[in-house]
């Protein structure tokens, strides 16, 4: 195993690893507060008085329902995955030169799922404010079973001997993953990150914005344009991720980072419970947008959307397709000594990550809609983009021990980080 000195822990080590576990359950719970206990908005203000902080306290008491609801979402979506037909592609080459075999059945899960909700809504089976009225208890019960989880995966990387590295700091490794790729069971099983990945929290990020809208109607009686917006969205970013399954085996989640603490939130948390806040907002928030509001929105999203899909198409189908053109001609690349080849044309000799522009842009599209009077639904789009900015920061890091002098090099051929002439 490969022990890493503290120095060359990420994000903080150990201390940092413990504040961060700490604080994103904490601001998952206070966004909750804001959005359902504070009229939306972010600071409490002075005619906030017991009550409401007793009726928050009170909603996120676990409750065997929320459990229910929960891990009812889970099983069946762990389901098909595993039973549904799909193609096997082979993902990326493992240190060892291996390559893991994966199912791609997404987008029949993602189908069945829409048809058998939109069933149970329709026909009253499930009422639409189900999730709306067990939200408090939800979110609690889901960060429960993350740091369940968490130690799961810990204990069973160990235990199979999936775990691939040693950082020295049983904390570090609890947060960051021994496991790069945990199945069950080992290599030819049920692969835990893949699935977390998507379907889970994913499709629950969609599933929970949806049911929002719903509760919007009923409510009101009526769904604004605002509303219908940020679902749909939502809805064509989530479907493209299907549609476009196969691509996720090339990202750094399933080629670089081992599953833990960090990614199990992420997927399991995180995504649903956060992304939906513009949906949880405009529940009781509800107004008109301009037309020409509408229309300038929709090209910003649209925009971003063909910039985000572009722009990683591009990368993908140079890895995978030896034959591959950008626009008529053969791409340029930096052959490594590793054997990598590093695209220096087409969107990716403009910037490093030109597809984080892309994801940008339609954060922005999805929280404007909520128009100016809070900021809290702008946390999307500011944390999104710090996010990012850390993520390509991390990126550079790794390949530039990794290729060292080919880095140097690349970084000289691809100067901008993100967003050409400003970063």
């Amino acid at each position: 195993m490969d022990v890493k000195t503290k120095k060359d822990l990420e994000f903080g080590g150990p201390a940092g690893n413990i504040t961060i576990m700490a604080g994103l359950p904490a601001v998952v719970y206070y966004l909750y507060f804001c959005v359902r206990f504070n009229h939306g908005d972010l600071i409490p203000g002075g005619a906030i008085d017991y009550s409401p902080f007793s009726g928050f306290i009170d909603s996120i008491t676990p409750t065997w329902q929320a459990a229910l609801i929960f891990g009812a979402w889970f099983l069946f979506q762990a389901l098909l995955q595993a039973f549904l037909p799909g193609r096997t592609v082979p993902g990326a080459r493992l240190g060892d030169g291996s390559r893991l075999a994966y199912r791609m059945n997404g987008p029949a899960s993602f189908l069945i799922t829409l048809a058998l909700l939109g069933a149970l809504a329709g026909t009253g089976l499930v009422p639409m404010d189900l999730i709306y009225n067990s939200f408090g208890a939800l979110v609690s019960v889901v960060i429960s079973f993350v740091v369940v989880f968490s130690f799961f995966l810990y204990w069973y990387g160990k235990k199979t001997g999936q775990a691939e590295r040693s950082s020295g700091s049983r904390v570090h490794d609890f947060f960051m993953g021994v496991a790069l790729n945990p199945r069950i069971p080992p290599v030819t099983g049920f692969d835990l990150k893949f699935f977390c990945e998507a379907r889970p929290g994913l499709i629950g990020w969609l599933a929970v914005s949806a049911s929002f809208m719903g509760v919007q109607y009923l409510k009101h009686g009526y769904v604004t344009a605002a509303m219908v917006l940020v679902v749909a969205f939502q809805f064509l970013y989530i479907a493209d991720y299907f549609l476009h399954e196969e691509a996720i085996l090339t990202t750094t989640d399933i080629v670089n980072d081992r599953f833990g603490f960090m990614l199990a939130f992420g997927d399991l948390a995180w995504v649903p419970l956060t992304y939906s806040l513009q949906a949880f907002y405009l529940i009781e928030h509800t107004h008109e947008l301009p037309l020409w509001g509408i229309v300038l929105i929709v090209i910003l999203n649209m925009t971003g959307y063909y910039l985000f899909r572009a722009v990683n198409i591009q990368k993908h189908r140079f890895r995978s397709d030896p034959e591959y053109r950008i626009r008529g001609r053969k791409p340029e690349y930096i052959q490594t000594a590793q054997g990598n080849r590093l695209l220096v044309s087409g969107f990716w000799g403009w910037s490093r990550h030109f597809n984080y522009v892309g994801d940008i842009m339609m954060a922005l599209a999805w929280c404007l809609p909520c128009l100016f009077e809070s900021p809290l639904p702008y946390f999307y789009v500011i944390y999104f983009t710090i996010l990012l900015v850390h993520r390509e920061r991390r990126d550079d890091k790794k390949c530039a021990e990794k290729y060292g002098g080919d880095w140097d090099e690349y970084r000289k051929r691809v100067r901008w980080r993100i967003l050409p002439g400003l970063y």
